[in-house]
């Protein structure tokens, strides 16, 4: 007998579906309750017809400042475009602080309050945004003080339990542990592939989601940055799952059963020990994982490179 529902629809009432785009299209046609944006989903954005108008206004809105015109320019187009993107998702937008201020804390906490100001300056509660922040050691204290705030974060680029957990003490909204990328690194590393039950980024995420639901954690855990359904499919029941447009068309043309893997219920039947790290642990307990180290650092370096582009984009229309 063939199923009637899509395991894309299957996945809707385990799991909170986050689309991973800025196309409003894909958003409008699979119908995520959140959304996420970074630099480079942004860069993708900027170049489409439907968002020139919001380009050529964050340029006029960054002639309005005698200094760093192009950083005013870049949040006013990030904020743009996730208010385009809030208009067909009941949920919340990710908006990302640059990435340049990933170790700079105080830096990254006032850049996340203007990013919040310009989306109250549109009508957007703040309660409908979440402030993207790399899970570094600053971006992390600088997550504390936002939540702190009430300002809500998710704490993206993130490849290693500690960072997990580091966040979790924060206070952090949401976190964001990157599935494929983890995969990529240990399928080159390694020199073979994966399957659903030993991927090393689907069992990281497992891990992270059994500590925190074993201790009652409120910190929302999303998987991110998938390369294949079997790694959504070994995830399913996590919390949210953020998911490319690709990925979602497959997922809504697959009719196939999608068993619920990860659970509160048989979460708390695994024993955990509580964790609780110093800057001094957690910068080595990172350092140790090569993989974590490598990973966050090339996270940091693309993000940074889309975002110089962008801003070139920008400082041709500014000039």
């Amino acid at each position: 007998m063939v199923n009637k529902i899509s395991k894309l629809d299957q996945l809707k009432k385990m799991t909170v579906v986050v689309a991973d785009t800025g196309e409003l299209d894909a958003i409008a046609k699979y119908q995520p309750i959140d959304a996420t944006t970074n630099p480079s989903l942004l860069l993708k954005a900027a170049a489409l017809p439907q968002y020139q108008r919001h380009f050529e206004e964050a340029v006029n809105y960054s002639k309005s400042f005698n200094e760093n015109n192009l950083s005013h320019a870049l949040e006013k187009l990030s904020v743009n475009i996730g208010c385009e993107i809030l208009k067909i998702i009941p949920g919340r937008i990710s908006t990302e602080v640059d990435a340049r201020e990933s170790f700079n804390a105080q830096e990254s906490v006032k850049i996340a309050r203007r990013l919040i100001n310009l989306y109250e300056q549109a009508g957007i509660n703040k309660d409908r945004v979440l402030i993207k922040i790399a899970s570094t050691w600053e971006g992390i204290k600088a997550c504390e003080i936002l939540e702190r705030e009430g300002i809500h974060c998710n704490m993206t680029l993130m490849f290693d339990f500690c960072q997990a957990v580091a966040c979790a003490e924060a206070k952090a909204t949401l976190i964001s542990p990157f599935v494929g990328r983890i995969y990529d690194w240990y399928k080159n590393n390694e020199k073979r592939d994966f399957t659903q039950s030993d991927d090393p980024g689907v069992l990281s995420v497992k891990k992270i989601y059994e500590y925190f639901r074993f201790f009652d954690i409120k910190t929302v855990v999303m998987g991110a940055s998938f390369r294949n359904l079997g790694q959504i499919q070994g995830l399913a029941g996590c919390d949210f799952l953020t998911i490319s447009p690709n990925l979602l068309a497959e997922l809504a043309q697959d009719f196939g059963d999608l068993p619920q893997v990860l659970s509160i219920q048989e979460s708390k039947k695994k024993n955990q020990e509580k964790i609780s790290l110093s800057e001094a642990e957690f910068r080595f307990l990172l350092n140790e994982n090569a993989m974590a180290t490598e990973k966050l650092a090339e996270g940091i370096r693309l993000f940074c490179k889309d975002i110089r582009t962008l801003e070139a984009m920008l400082e041709k229309s500014i000039s």
